[in-house]
């Protein structure tokens, strides 16, 4: 059991304190609601830009990193498609420096044109190694506009190509800036062993200052209905030819998220698991194959991928998968399998709240789906799967005409 206390600043930051007494060192979690869905089709890769210009100094503080290490902390960041999160980790006695920092970025950044071109270059690098110079790195580049065509999922959080990156100047970051990162558009969870009114306290001294900003309201175009298979081929220098196989599925607070969960988890969670058991051990057509859910708050995706062995052929691997579907269609899952993997379910969650820092994410997250207490309850969801709930998600979802396929073919 998680506890924790909230409370909302006059700008509309909402703040939350999780007393933890089992740690002299304390987290803080800074959560914005902005990720690449927010972006602007012609300008994608601006909220992980902005991940990397955070870091570049801000109005008072042109030196972050310094500050950082002087006080003993450690600091990072990531960005997503719905939600950009900044999080350190450091000496309770010196949690005022972290508010200090955070706060002072959020109040605005130092727009200068050497941090920008300085970061600019550092993403486009990172968007040449891991995207363009490795195999298989361009697979969400060509799998996400496979998949959707409305929706702003459709691209992933590097954006659609370097050059909107390339072509990104002070007025467009200025204006991405202001538009998202305010304290009514933040959620900040502080773990650690304070009492609530100090944190309280620092939370108004800090953040209440920072003037509220015109945070519009959402209006992303719903994708459609996918009402036929989608596939694309392509041959690249890979060593192994691949599948990549995607589903439409429901959004992060549906309760059949749960089962889809559950699902990856009977496909691919462990050498018991069915893909691996029947496609790697027994029919010898992968070497190594995977089921997930993208962890996205809209409607997203259930991937299954897998190389193929040496000299497996591309249909036999497809087949062997959709048959392995079909079994969850027509088949009732055994009690013992599905109270396995609910079992790791509970397991996975209990020890990704053991450290002070996951709990403060946890605890951001889930206020910003709408119930801070269901970082509680989130257990009760997989327990409550039943037999049936399984193979009709399964039946609703694993769909051909809801497929997006991918092939990897090795070039000869």
């Amino acid at each position: 059991m998680i506890e924790f206390e909230n409370f909302t600043l006059n700008n509309g930051l909402k703040v939350i304190f999780h007393k933890d007494e089992s740690t002299p060192i304390a987290a803080f979690n800074l959560l914005y609601n902005v990720g690449a869905k927010d972006e602007h089709p012609d300008k994608t890769g601006f909220a992980h830009l902005f991940e990397h210009l955070m870091f570049g100094g801000s109005r008072n503080i042109p030196d972050y990193d310094t500050i950082i290490q002087q006080v003993g902390a450690s600091e990072n960041a990531f960005t997503s498609n719905d939600i950009t999160n900044y999080y350190l980790t450091i000496p309770q006695e010196n949690i005022e420096t972290a508010f200090w920092l955070e706060s002072d970025r959020m109040l605005e950044l130092d727009f200068s044109q050497k941090s920008l071109d300085v970061q600019k270059s550092v993403v486009i690098e990172e968007f040449n190694e891991h995207y363009w110079n490795q195999p298989y790195g361009d697979m969400w580049l060509l799998l996400r506009p496979l998949a959707y065509k409305v929706h702003p999922y459709q691209w992933a959080t590097i954006g659609k190509e370097i050059s909107h990156i390339e072509k990104a100047n002070l007025d467009d970051v200025k204006e991405f800036f202001f538009k998202h990162y305010a304290p009514n558009n933040a959620i900040l969870c502080v773990a650690g062993n304070f009492k609530f009114e100090y944190i309280k306290n620092l939370a108004e001294k800090w953040f209440g200052n920072i003037p509220k900003r015109n945070i519009l309201t959402r209006a992303l175009p719903q994708e459609p209905e996918q009402t036929e298979a989608r596939t694309l081929t392509v041959h690249r220098k890979v060593p192994f030819d691949a599948i990549y196989k995607t589903f439409h599925i429901c959004g992060r607070v549906e309760r059949e998220f749960y089962t889809l969960d559950l699902i990856s988890d009977i496909l691919a969670n462990g050498r018991s698991s069915r893909l691996y058991q029947n496609l790697l051990k027994k029919k010898k057509l992968f070497s190594d194959i995977d089921a997930y859910l993208c962890d996205e708050i809209e409607n997203g995706l259930f991937v299954i991928s897998g190389n193929l062995m040496d000299g497996a052929k591309m249909q036999d691997a497809e087949n062997a998968i959709n048959e392995e579907i079909s079994r969850l269609q027509t088949e009732f899952i055994s009690e013992y399998e599905l109270e396995k993997v609910k079992n790791k379910a509970e397991s996975t969650l209990t020890f990704s709240d053991m450290k002070p820092l996951s709990r403060a994410m946890n605890l951001c997250f889930h206020t910003l789906l709408g119930d801070t207490n269901q970082v509680n309850s989130e257990i009760l969801f997989y327990r409550n799967v039943s037999m049936q709930n399984v193979q009709e998600t399964a039946k609703n979802v694993f769909r051909k005409e809801n497929s997006s396929t991918l092939y990897y073919l090795r070039e000869k």
